[in-house]
């Protein structure tokens, strides 16, 4: 949840997606508020079985098709979830999404992350290269720039996470195959978000270029992290407005530029709102946003 809380906490936002959509949140094992540590000895879950779980929870709220939102690791098992499930995803918002397996640099990193976590628990260094993964250097702070509101607000929130808990999702993401070959199968439409200075922008880039580009779009943040929900939520405004007109989902009073969003109609290609495919026909567009530093809400 403390991936979203910039995001649904921006009164503009709220306004969009709080008035006309019921959210359902859902948590890997474990991670829920309140949680308490999973047994060691029961079977640590994998992607496919994450993934899964996502069927029961529909299934319970008798939810038939849903549009999906999720932010990296988040992001790969709803993707996950659109390819074998593809009746039940109206569409994906992908926040720094991943497809691929780890790299070699990446399995590196996990699995000193993993050791850290094993025998010192949620200790300064892990949450010094989990906000490394999360948040530009903007936000993380330097010897001459304090640390943001937004990076001492997750420190706080890391703290209450059970250590056996996050180190069996961590290794669930880093046995994630490759799945840019069953990209090809999904039929919704895609729209991504990732800042340019995000650990995963490559794989943003990859992901973007392995889809239909008739069903997809690519917004970039420039001086923004992993977290565009976090650290740029306003950058998602305009087009999450678009996308969601496509289905006939939002409908505003007027389309002109808004002005609670940097994101304006000038800085989108003019084939993204011409009425074709459901609604739009979406192509790559990246935003130009100033570097600024938002707090977080408390």
């Amino acid at each position: 949840m403390s991936c979203f809380q910039g995001l649904f906490f921006c009164p503009e936002a709220a306004s969009l997606l709080l008035h006309y959509f019921c959210i359902y949140h859902i948590s890997p094992p474990g991670h829920e508020l309140g949680a308490a540590s999973i047994c060691p000895e029961d079977p640590a879950p994998s992607v496919d079985d994450l993934a899964d779980q996502i069927v029961e929870v529909l299934n319970y709220f008798g939810l038939r098709s849903v549009m999906c939102m999720g932010v990296t690791a988040g992001a790969y098992i709803l993707t996950l979830f659109a390819i074998k499930h593809r009746e039940r995803v109206l569409g994906l918002i992908l926040v720094s999404p991943l497809c691929r397996a780890p790299s070699w640099s990446e399995w590196f990193y996990n699995k000193v992350m993993s050791n850290l976590l094993y025998f010192y628990g949620m200790c300064g260094l892990l949450k010094d290269f989990l906000l490394y993964r999360y948040f530009s250097k903007e936000v993380r702070g330097s010897a001459e720039v304090p640390e943001s509101d937004i990076a001492q607000a997750c420190r706080r929130l890391l703290d209450e996470r059970q250590s056996i808990n996050i180190l069996r999702f961590l290794q669930a993401i880093d046995g994630r195959p490759d799945i840019t070959q069953g990209l090809k199968k999904l039929q919704c439409r895609t729209l991504i978000f990732v800042g340019d200075s995000s650990p995963f922008h490559s794989d943003a880039l990859h992901m973007t270029a392995k889809l239909d580009r008739r069903f997809s779009a690519l917004v970039e943040v420039q001086a923004c992290g992993s977290m565009v929900t976090e650290e740029q939520p306003h950058a998602m405004l305009i087009p999450m407005e678009y996308f969601l007109m496509g289905y006939g989902l939002y409908r505003p009073n007027q389309l002109s530029g808004s002005p609670r969003s940097p994101l304006t109609p000038s800085c989108i290609a003019p084939e993204l709102l011409s009425p074709e495919s459901m609604g739009l026909k979406l192509k790559p567009i990246k935003t130009r946003i100033e570097s600024r530093v938002t707090g977080t809400r408390r």
